[in-house]
């Protein structure tokens, strides 16, 4: 997999790209700051880029403008943004313009190497990840809203389903069965007016769309 990464800090770059390259990817191109970004996405077109959101001049959001620029000229370009930080309202900007292949993790996530190169993977193959310390936040602050309705269970099956992760997965995580993670969704899908689907990231944008709506 042809990579692009957009890191300030030399330190954490360089240990992305042993990451990345020990894993088996390619590094194409390495970016230090914001106006570097977007030059090397579009000449490289990467299979997916990991950008940082805030890198020089300015330290605000380069590399969120930059990513979503990307995607404007690059249509459906994955994107892995990271972030030191829950920044609820990037996550939502980000989302925002299409969740198909987009990702926004914490950079502790990268830590965890297995997870790490996971949502990688699945953000590459066109599917979401988000970091679950965001989902989190984005459940808890709802008040007074349908999802009061959900029972814990349900609750746990929306918050893995939010992340991006398939039946299978979730089946595993919460140790039942497949038909069981398949009539937690219906009751959420149910409890939400959602209307239900198949595709699995398809149903992740439903999740995510209600959650930056409610």
């Amino acid at each position: 997999m042809r990579v692009v990464i957009a890191e300030d800090n030399a330190l954490l770059r360089e240990g992305l790209v042993l990451l990345l390259t020990s894993a088996g990817h390619e590094v194409v191109a390495v970016a230090g700051s914001g106006p570097e970004v977007l030059p090397a996405l579009l000449e490289h077109r990467p299979d997916v880029a990991v950008l940082d959101v805030r890198m020089p001049p300015g330290f605000r959001d380069e590399g969120l403008r930059a990513a979503l620029e990307a995607r404007e000229k690059i249509p459906g370009l994955p994107v892995l943004v990271l972030s030191q930080y829950v920044e609820e309202s990037y996550a939502a900007e980000l989302l925002g313009v299409g969740a198909s292949g987009v990702g926004y993790l914490l950079k502790d996530r990268i830590g965890r190497v297995d997870e790490f190169l996971d949502a990688l993977d699945r953000v590459a193959a066109g599917g979401t990840a988000l970091d679950p310390e965001v989902v989190t936040e984005l459940l808890t602050r709802r008040r007074n809203s349908p999802l009061d309705s959900l029972t814990p269970r349900e609750r746990e099956v929306l918050k893995l389903m939010a992340e991006g992760h398939d039946n299978t997965t979730i089946a595993g995580t919460l140790v039942v069965t497949e038909r069981a993670v398949s009539k937690h969704i219906g009751n959420v899908f149910l409890k939400l007016s959602l209307p239900p689907s198949d595709s699995g990231h398809r149903r992740v944008l439903a999740v995510l769309a209600y959650l930056r709506n409610v």
